[in-house]
């Protein structure tokens, strides 16, 4: 009986599993469309995207579900315990990232007709495919138990930050020197912005995998180079 019993917690726990790895596949999934819609003003696209985002949604909720009833039915503990609860905290930011990837794809709805502002879009599909990569290395990290990778991809914000900043300071620059692109490079630092906040999402998300397998929380604040708020002017 015992045996049966611990066979089917495991089956349970894998499940979870299964769907939070699920989630983050289909949350890579829309970090990459929405920077692919806006660089090739693809409408078309970014409507799955916020489509997609139903499904990501959906996904959180029936973790939650899932976990709220092994908590329920297994009563785990210790490090079951702790694996369960840093499942409900990585869907949680999955969600978010999701949401911003939708910010990204609903605005790309308004730039449709703009034309690329020197390069930006391809900027910023590079910064989101850093953070997809991150988000990618974080989840192998979750799967592998491996608090060093985590850690890596925690001192990477840092490059996400200074991406961040460049386009920061180079959409300053086109909105002083030409009033009529104003509009559309606020668009762009906010899509910009929700990149930056992938990125910090996706941090946090290596940081319960660090304390998942350690049992710690790191001990050193993560390095962020986010000066925007700084910024007095260009030079």
């Amino acid at each position: 009986m015992n045996e049966h019993i611990s066979s089917a917690y495991d089956r349970d726990l894998e499940g979870l599993f299964a769907l939070i790895m699920r989630m983050g596949g289909k949350v890579e999934e829309a970090i990459l469309n929405a920077a692919k819609s806006l660089e090739h003003r693809d409408l078309e696209l970014a409507a799955e995207v916020r489509k997609g985002d139903k499904e990501i949604d959906a996904l959180e909720l029936e973790i939650n579900e899932v976990a709220a009833r092994i908590i329920a039915l297994r009563a785990p503990v210790s490090k079951d315990l702790r694996s369960i609860l840093t499942v409900l905290r990585l869907a949680a930011s999955l969600e978010r990232i999701g949401d911003y990837a939708k910010n990204i794809a609903k605005r790309t709805t308004v730039l449709v007709d703009v034309a690329p502002i020197n390069g930006s879009d391809a900027a910023l599909r590079r910064m989101a495919r850093e953070v997809q990569g991150m988000l990618k290395d974080t989840l192998d990290a979750y799967i592998r138990g491996d608090a060093e990778a985590a850690e890596d991809v925690r001192q990477r914000d840092q490059e996400v930050d200074q991406m961040y900043n460049a386009l920061f300071r180079e959409y300053l620059t086109f909105m002083m020197e030409d009033p009529r692109q104003i509009t559309p490079c606020m668009h762009l630092h906010f899509m910009a912005k929700n990149i930056e906040r992938m990125g910090d999402l996706t941090t946090n998300m290596a940081e319960q995998v660090i304390y998942l397998v350690t049992g710690e929380m790191p001990e050193e604040a993560r390095p962020k180079d986010d000066r925007t708020a700084y910024v007095a002017g260009v030079s």
